[in-house]
């Protein structure tokens, strides 16, 4: 197939890139940037030039292919609701460009929010507190359009090497800045995780044979306790930790700390069941105890 992939320059997009190239996919890559394009180019990947600020510039690369991965997203955490608009008007434009074709449209959104106190599962309607819900939902509505839509709701940490600016990252760097690192209240609160190396296959899947429809979690284990990732970062930065307030933790960590404080645990079982997908890469704090975080 000849895959469209928004975002394929970041983190997530370098490794499902290279997941697609391996099992015989061409992939198109945006780049908005003389720097990504040249990233692009040196993966061969095919480097169609635009702008999610502009989203009219994504319809050409959306018509030629025979799919569709929209990774890209404003992660800048400075107006999560223009970030939220700008991703809205590019799914449109995305959905429209495949609309009446049957052809696969992937689109990314998150578990986090979803339930509180329980695992999130696929039936979890999208929270209305998250600000890519209105994505989600459009995303699943295009399935009456023609369009094979699927969304694929990754865990809150997407970790490994490749990681450079997500959840850990962000906490690796405050535990340096502190000298301390944090937990909120008693640390028991969960995150759910997945490697990169599971997700980009994940995507992969979802291209080729997810239904019309579809809401998929990339999840590998399902909750991970915010204290044994504060005890891990210790260890490796070499500080002690502690407990810290949510209002700390916001200070602290900004947006990635106010959402440190949620317990926010979720399966894939139907995921898994569905499509056959089998998580098989270490979990976080094994990679935490690799030593590639603290480098």
């Amino acid at each position: 197939m000849r895959v469209f992939i928004t975002g394929a320059s970041g983190h997530i997009g370098s490794l499902v890139t290279a997941e697609l190239q391996a099992a015989g996919h061409q992939v198109v890559g945006l780049a908005r940037s003389d720097s990504s394009a040249a990233a692009l180019a040196a993966r061969n990947v095919e480097v169609f030039r635009g702008d999610l600020d502009e989203p009219d510039s994504l319809r050409p690369a959306a018509e030629a292919a025979d799919g569709v991965i929209h990774l890209a997203f404003d992660h800048s955490f400075t107006d999560m609701a223009a970030a939220a608009g700008k991703d809205l008007r590019a799914i449109e434009v995305l959905g429209g460009a495949l609309a009446g074709s049957d052809r696969p449209l992937v689109v990314t959104s998150g578990t986090a929010g979803l339930a509180f106190g329980r695992a999130a599962t696929e039936e979890d309607p999208g929270s209305p507190q998250s600000p890519r819900t209105a994505s989600e939902q459009l995303t699943l509505d295009l399935a009456g359009r023609g369009v094979r839509s699927s969304v694929v709701r990754l865990a809150p940490s997407v970790h490994g090497p490749a990681d450079a600016h997500g959840f850990v990252p962000r906490l690796v760097a405050v535990a340096r800045e502190k000298g301390y690192a944090g937990y909120v209240g008693d640390g028991s609160q969960r995150w759910s995780t997945v490697h990169g190396l599971d997700a980009a296959p994940l995507y992969r899947l979802a291209l080729e044979s997810a239904p019309a429809g579809s809401r998929l979690h990339g999840v590998g284990e399902e909750g991970v306790t915010l204290g044994e990732i504060a005890a891990a970062i210790g260890r490796g930065v070499g500080v002690p930790t502690r407990s810290v307030t949510p209002e700390e933790a916001l200070a602290d960590a900004g947006f990635i700390g106010a959402i440190a404080a949620m317990d926010v645990p979720a399966s894939s079982t139907a995921t898994q069941e569905l499509l056959g997908w089998k998580p098989s890469h270490p979990g976080l704090l094994a990679d935490l105890e690799e030593g590639f975080y603290f480098a």
